[in-house]
């Protein structure tokens, strides 16, 4: 199995080094990275430059000019351009731990998506780690974590937690496997079959969107969330406003009532076939 992971990014050149760094260490080792750059400038430019060299893996930048929020836009354009026949999505703010990869390898199935989960840390703590913590496993070590600042359960939690133990977890959670951008996987012919992301929706759910129509079209979720871990860094959100997730949530709640499977503004930019 050969596996796409289509990192988003957007004037993250700190978080995207770190992010990158992780895969230089997963024990899974047969796949590609796309980076679905939303128009940044010439710092991340450095910085993909950069683990081109170092990295023994393909990595290619996927590109389009700042033109406001254009985030399912460049998603549907790096899902067009991935190789293989399984995808995984997260973010360039989403460290993975060495067996992320390998994790969404074993647990695909047909039929389904997998939805994982994220271990959030505080901006002291994000700003601390260093490409030899990731490299070390430091990361990933919850008596290191605790001692520079982490304190919440989830996190501490889903981190501690024996590997053996992850399936049953995820078994008993009452938590929804939910279509989750910074850590979801699924077939390539399944998110096409769709029409890839609402290109009509911004910041608040559109990952969710995807999700309910793969959904409606016979794609279920199944929860990884103790299994995939990644460790999500801080940052700000400046580009949420009650305008957009209320109009997103319209679109969500048609979706879910007409159990609609196709976007007309996705991948392709024509209605249902």
């Amino acid at each position: 199995m050969k596996l796409s992971v289509i990192i988003s990014t957007y004037n993250q050149p700190e978080w995207l080094a770190k992010v990158m760094q992780g895969y230089l260490y997963q024990t899974f080792t047969d796949f590609e990275i796309l980076i679905a750059d939303d128009g940044s400038d010439d710092r991340t430019k450095a910085v993909i430059k950069d683990f081109k060299i170092r990295a023994w893996f393909p990595i290619r930048h996927v590109w389009h000019a700042d033109e406001g929020y254009r985030r399912q836009t460049i998603l549907n354009v790096a899902l067009l351009e991935a190789e293989h026949e399984y995808i995984i999505m997260t973010d360039g703010d989403c460290i993975p731990r060495p067996d992320f990869l390998k994790v969404h390898a074993r647990r695909a199935a047909p039929g389904h998506f997998l939805s994982g989960g994220y271990c959030k840390l505080p901006m002291d703590l994000s700003k601390h780690l260093a490409p030899d913590d990731i490299e070390s496993g430091r990361a990933f070590d919850v008596s290191y974590l605790r001692q520079h600042g982490l304190r919440e359960f989830s996190p501490l939690f889903k981190i501690s937690l024996p590997v053996p133990l992850g399936p049953l977890m995820d078994r008993i959670t009452p938590t929804k496997a939910t279509w989750n951008n910074c850590n979801a996987s699924g077939w390539k012919a399944d998110l096409f079959a769709v029409n890839g992301f609402n290109e009509d929706m911004q910041y608040g759910g559109a990952d969710r969107e995807l999700g309910e129509r793969l959904a409606n079209f016979g794609i279920t979720g199944l929860q990884i969330r103790h299994q995939a871990i990644v460790l999500h860094l801080d940052h700000k959100r400046g580009y949420k406003t009650p305008e957009t997730m209320r109009k997103n949530r319209a679109i969500r709640d048609e979706v879910i009532a007409t159990k609609s499977t196709w976007c007309p503004n996705g991948i392709y930019k024509r209605p249902h076939p």
